[in-house]
């Protein structure tokens, strides 16, 4: 992980960074964990619940195993079918997994993922969605967004040798070699695109020996072999993985560092030819926005709050036995099959007699722990010179991603109090995420706290006195890494057990997770989802 430029040591404390950084001292800061009740899961973890004895019995045709992306869109995929007869459990207290919103002093935020770019042909079915919920309308014969939803610009800017620059690749006063690399990382970026195909979702793109290649190193070494070692470049880089994936580039394959790229949008260097940047949709909640609609049409078989302990099947269908935490009692559902939607750490450890996939899958992946931060200020922000604000806001060399601006999209320009979202990956401090979601668990809130300001108050000294409340979501286990050879284990578990296009059923058992692709954004997840809703 690249670490920050010198600056804020991590002994310091929040009144020695903000002094550094040329801030007063903040004032009593309200806030503190929400979101997520990592409880529950460490009971899973523990088998809290297993010895429980049933004192209720329901039944359903079909029963959906997590309402994450992929649970949600499992059930709308039997909506579409005709399929009512369904129930969804779902561990919190609300349904959307990673991709939730919430709010702070009543300003809408999110809680996690906070925007899906505009999707390609290779995503009919997420395109689908988006017609359905009204983003997406044919106009005289071409297919074109609705504006409002379309991040509004500036999009992006990045805090750079003092100042704020257009932009997230280091640009200022950099050296004509750093140039030469930035072109050369695009030459070959434009190259394996034009030579093999990249898609998202990737389930849909046949492994080529060459894409296996890139799979079976770290990015890191084939950007090493690429005599492509430019710091700026390096950092730039290491952004973006750990954006996606939630970890930096030694950690991940060299296929997903192309993949970022190559699936999408490519690599713009300073010298090509200017191109239309990237459409995103999103909102002040983020995904949030999408995953509530989702959920709107299945909320008579939404069930919340419902920790999911044993998946078996059975002579004449599936059994699933569920903690009610409401009620703290066991209940057992019957039904002719289950999707489970659930990461694979936890689907191995519910189902019983778990298949080979699934054992194979669970043995490989390794997830990456996740923190977001959201801030209320009372107030705009004091602003370093460059580039205006803008929607998403990165400091260089920073272990933070920077945050997004919850009153980005808002139409009215009058100054006001908003929320800052603050991303904090913690996958690459082991190679199995141990250490970061120790991290994750054990700090207080008051140390995160301290973070956040010492790295935001470099380009905002006045945030510790603007800051009245900072609350904080943790996932433990918030995304799959895709680390090198992952890929081919996953397709080669697939292609072994006839598995056809992210369908992976096992009997009356479908799987439909993020983490059967290696990692996690919403197509993949909603792809899998609405699949393994057509193969029940």
């Amino acid at each position: 992980m690249i670490k920050r430029r010198g600056f804020l040591g991590g002994g310091l404390g929040v009144a020695g960074a903000l002094a550094l950084a040329g801030c007063d001292m903040p004032h009593e800061i309200a806030g503190g964990f929400t979101g997520i009740d990592m409880a529950r899961g460490h009971a899973l973890r523990d088998e809290a619940w297993r010895k429980a004895v049933p004192s209720a019995a329901r039944r359903a045709r079909v029963v959906i195993a997590g309402g994450g992306v992929a649970g949600l869109a499992a059930a709308r995929s039997l909506r579409l079918r005709g399929i009512d007869d369904f129930a969804l459990l779902e561990l919190e207290d609300s349904v959307g997994g990673n991709s939730r919103g919430g709010s702070v002093e009543g300003v809408a935020c999110p809680l996690g993922a906070h925007y899906l770019p505009v999707p390609s042909d290779n995503a009919p079915e997420v395109q689908d969605l988006l017609e359905e919920l009204g983003l997406r309308r044919r106009v005289a014969g071409r297919w074109q967004y609705e504006e409002r939803h379309l991040c509004h610009s500036p999009q992006e800017r990045l805090f750079f040798r003092g100042e704020w620059q257009d932009g997230l690749l280091p640009v200022k006063d950099v050296s004509p070699a750093t140039l030469a690399q930035y072109t050369l990382f695009s030459q070959r970026v434009q190259a394996l695109q034009r030579d093999h195909r990249f898609a998202i979702p990737s389930l849909r793109v046949p492994l080529t020996p060459a894409l296996l290649a890139l799979d079976a190193e770290p990015f890191a070494t084939w950007l090493d072999r690429q005599g492509l070692d430019d710091p700026q470049l390096r950092w730039y880089l290491d952004y973006c993985c750990r954006d996606d994936y939630g970890s930096g580039l030694a950690a991940v394959s060299a296929w997903a560092g192309i993949h970022y790229f190559a699936s999408r949008h490519g690599f713009q260097a300073p010298s090509d030819e200017a191109g239309d940047r990237d459409a995103v949709l999103t909102w002040p909640e983020g995904n949030g926005w999408l995953t509530r609609r989702m959920a709107q049409p299945a909320a008579p078989h939404i069930h919340t709050g419902q920790v999911v302990t044993r998946v078996a099947q059975t002579r004449n269908g599936v059994e699933v036995d569920v903690f009610d935490l409401a009620s703290q009692s066991l209940v057992r559902w019957q039904a002719e099959h289950c999707i489970v939607a659930l990461p694979v750490f936890i689907a191995v450890r519910v189902v019983e007699n778990p298949p080979a996939r699934l054992r194979h899958a669970a043995a490989h992946l390794r997830q990456a722990p996740w923190l977001v931060a959201n801030v209320h200020v009372r107030a705009p922000l004091a602003d370093r010179p460059g580039a205006a604000p803008s929607w998403d806001n990165v400091i260089y060399g920073t272990r933070g991603l920077g945050y997004v601006d919850a009153r980005h999209q808002a139409l009215d320009p009058t100054p006001q109090a908003t929320v800052l979202s603050w991303y904090r990956p913690l996958g690459a401090s082991a190679s199995d995420g141990t250490v970061g979601r120790r991290q994750l668990f054990e700090q207080p809130w008051s140390a995160w706290r301290d973070e956040l300001l010492a790295e935001l108050s470099v380009p905002h000294p006045d945030i510790a006195a603007l800051a009245t409340r900072i609350d904080i979501t943790r996932y433990g286990h918030a995304m799959a890494v895709p680390t090198p050879g992952l890929l081919r284990q996953l397709r080669a578990t697939e292609a072994q057990e006839g598995a056809r296009q992210g369908q992976i059923a096992e009997g009356r058992l479908a799987f439909a997770h993020a983490d059967w692709s290696g990692y996690s954004i919403f197509e993949e997840a909603f792809t899998r989802g609405h699949l393994a809703g057509l193969a029940v």
